[in-house]
Formats: C-alpha cells, sequence, structure tokens
C-alpha cells in the first residue's frame, strides 16, 4: 500500500503525495482554512462570496478564458466554502500536473477579483441562503447547530443576509488579502505523480505566495436547550446533537462502530426501532460530526406532526440504551460493513485526497488504511461496552421545526 510522503515548504504550506504509479491521473484536494468560522464579525457569508469571486479571472485570463485553460488541460474540477475551511478539487493527467498548479496559483495569488462581478456571485449566495426554506432539515440543523456553539462554530457557512448584502468590494478584497495565505493551507495529490516532481511544481506554482492567514477561534459551546422553529408544514424535523469523543481520544473507533450500530444500515437500532417496528418516521439516522477541537453525534428524524412527539421519545431511548452495551454479532456486522465503506473509499484517489487533507487539517498527519483497519479491530465487545458504559450519550441539545414545539422536548 503506498504511504503518504508530507513536507510543510517554507512558505508554510503542507505538502502531501501519495504515490500512485499504477494510475496516468492525478486527484488533487487544496484546502485552504478560510471558512465562515474565521469571516470577520458583520460580514457572515464572506468566505462563500470569495469563493465563487476568485473565478471571475486570475492572471492574464478573464474569467472565460480561465475556464476555457482549465478545459484545455482536461480538468474536471469544483471548490466549495464550508464553516472551516475553502476546498478545491481537480483531476486530471499526471503529466499536466506543473500547467495546472500553474492555474491554481493565478487564482489563490492573482485573482482579479472584479467590482462589476461581485454583484451576481452576491445573488447566487443569496438564493443558497433562500433556498434554506425550502429545506426544512437544513433549516432546522443550521439553527441547532447556532444554538449549540456559543463560538463562530455555530454559523451558516452561507452566511446571513443582512450580511450578504451589505459585503463591499474593497471590504471583500482586504478580507481576501487577509485570510487566503499558505500558512495552514494543504495541497494533497494521490495519483502517477512522484514526492519530488510534486514538490517541485509546488515550489515553483506557490512557493512566492506569503502571509499567516486567518487564526482558528477556540470552540466555546452554549448552555444545552431545546429550540423549537414553528411552520406550518405537513412534516415535522427533529435533529439532536449529543457530545462525542474526538479524534484523538483513545476510544474513537469504539464511537464510531457504536454509532454504526445505532445507524449503519437497514439493521441498525434506529432504522429497526424507530421506523422498521413502530413506522414512525419517514426517515431516521445518526453520525458522527463535528470541528477541530470538538466532536458531536448528530441524530435526525422526519416524521408526521401526530407522532412527532412519540418518535423523539423513541429516538432518545434508543440512542441512551446505547450504554447497556451492543452484542457480539452487532459489533461484528458493523465492522465488516466499515471495512467495506473504508476499502472503496481508498480505491478512489478522488476520495483518498480528500481523506489526506482533512487528516492533515484536523490531527496534522495522515492515516493509512491499515492503520484505521488495526484500530477498528482492535475493539472487542468487552472493549465497546466498557466505553459505552462510561460515556453514554445524554443531555442533547434538540431542535425541532413544524406546527407546534414538542411535548416530548420540553
Amino acid at each position: 500500500m503506498a504511504l503518504s510522503q508530507v513536507e510543510v515548504l517554507p512558505n508554510g504550506l503542507t505538502l502531501a503525495v501519495e504515490e500512485r504509479p499504477w494510475t496516468p491521473g492525478v486527484a488533487l484536494q487544496l484546502l485552504v482554512p478560510v471558512g465562515a468560522v474565521n469571516d470577520p464579525e458583520g460580514m457572515e457569508g464572506a468566505a462563500s462570496l470569495l469563493e465563487g469571486w476568485l473565478w471571475k479571472g486570475a492572471g492574464r485570463r478573464d474569467a472565460r478564458a480561465l475556464a476555457e485553460a482549465f478545459d484545455d488541460l482536461g480538468v474536471r474540477r469544483g471548490s466549495s466554502s464550508a464553516l472551516e475551511h475553502t476546498t478545491f478539487a481537480a483531476q486530471f493527467l499526471a503529466d499536466k500536473l506543473e500547467a495546472v498548479l500553474g492555474l491554481y496559483a493565478d487564482v489563490l495569488m492573482r485573482p482579479h477579483l472584479p467590482s462589476e462581478a461581485l454583484e451576481a456571485v452576491r445573488q447566487i449566495a443569496l438564493q443558497e441562503l433562500a433556498a434554506l426554506e425550502d429545506q426544512p432539515p437544513k433549516k432546522m440543523f443550521a439553527a441547532l447547530r447556532r444554538a449549540v456553539f456559543a463560538s463562530p462554530h455555530g454559523r451558516n457557512p452561507s452566511g446571513q443576509e443582512a450580511h450578504l448584502k451589505a459585503i463591499s468590494a474593497e471590504a471583500l478584497r482586504a478580507d481576501f488579502a487577509r485570510r487566503y495565505a499558505p500558512q495552514g493551507a494543504i495541497l494533497a495529490l494521490v495519483g502517477g505523480v512522484g514526492f519530488e516532481e510534486a514538490r517541485q511544481a509546488a515550489l515553483n506554482a506557490f512557493g512566492a505566495w506569503s502571509g499567516a492567514g486567518a487564526d482558528y477561534p477556540p470552540v466555546e459551546l452554549a448552555p444545552v436547550r431545546a429550540l423549537h422553529l414553528e411552520q406550518e408544514t405537513a412534516q415535522v424535523q427533529i435533529g439532536l446533537i449529543y457530545p462525542d469523543v474526538s479524534f484523538e481520544h483513545p476510544e474513537f473507533y469504539s464511537a464510531r462502530l457504536a454509532v454504526q450500530v445505532l445507524s449503519g444500515g437497514s439493521s441498525s437500532r434506529l432504522f429497526t426501532e424507530v421506523r422498521e417496528k413502530r413506522g414512525l418516521v419517514y426517515s431516521v439516522y445518526a453520525a458522527p460530526n463535528g470541528v477541530k477541537g470538538y466532536s458531536y453525534l448528530t441524530a435526525y428524524a422526519g416524521t408526521t406532526p401526530e407522532r412527532a412527539d412519540e418518535t423523539l421519545r423513541v429516538m432518545q431511548a434508543e440512542i441512551a440504551r446505547l450504554a447497556e452495551g451492543v452484542r457480539e454479532e452487532e459489533l461484528e456486522r458493523t465492522k465488516v460493513g466499515l471495512r467495506a465503506a473504508l476499502v472503496m473509499q481508498d480505491e478512489s484517489s478522488r476520495s483518498r485526497a480528500a481523506s489526506i487533507a482533512r487528516d492533515l487539517y484536523l490531527l496534522g498527519r495522515v492515516r493509512t488504511l491499515d492503520e484505521i483497519e488495526a484500530q477498528i479491530a482492535a475493539v472487542d465487545v468487552t472493549r465497546i461496552n466498557r466505553y459505552l458504559a462510561a460515556h453514554p450519550y445524554q443531555n442533547p441539545w434538540i431542535a425541532t421545526l413544524g406546527p407546534r414545539k414538542l411535548v416530548a422536548a420540553e
């Protein structure tokens, strides 16, 4: 199995390369720690605006010529801005590496940021924010995350309407100059390229990039509470957030396996107890989530107003019941499913590049598939049950969206 080579370049950019000489292609994941979490006060949504504005011309090319330059190189690409970072993903042939990195260097270091193009970017951002009204689960979780965090980690990456409308081109350019920097940025490459070749290409493209970038705010939690968003809908949305253990915790994989027992497929506990046996919901799941420095368990259900109170009670009971332990057959089935998912993910160069960048961002190192599999295999039923007894899921933040507040949430 290929191992990732990692080096922090002189300007602070972290380069990670996983060589796969048997493939002619390369997957790129470029992570820049510019997100809603460090948007300036009064400018929530700035990272989202910048991500769209960057593509309106860079280097010697206007927006059309820039798009054509990527297309001429056969680059399949995408970019997005999220809570903690902005990412640029691409796939291309290995012999185009130097040229592709040169284009990304123009975008990150020499964007035009033309005033006349900002309004179109702003309107797209406002439409994305408005679309939340047509997506009740997303609207509910956006409110729930804001209730969980007293720090900027509760922000909506799409921003706030008043802020998006008020941000000026001048303020946004100043924000770009401050936050887009190599310190903390990560360039992950997976595929048919050697480390030395990649290192030289990265130095040629990004060697002149400089700056310290933005700080990462400390995580602060708000008091646990329940909130209700009143909306005349035919369905009720229910969201729960429980504190969980972080990547660095020695029982991290016990926690991940427990969540898979809870919600890892059609034989999982939530699906079986809430949907199959009682027919309470059209959708129910639980999933690990988190931000840098804090992890949590998210649970969701969508149901009818008549069955919402019972749904919430049964969900909480099932999640709490994990503290009583899991059965041997549940754990083994979960291990097989989780390992299959990991193997499939590792086979994709694109997924692997994203995993490498995420590991470096969260952990400061890259986990190999062998390491993850060994950690999973080491969790036996005695160990996971000891962990669950000591770390019960209880006292969640709760959010509901629908025509009335639930008695079960009081």
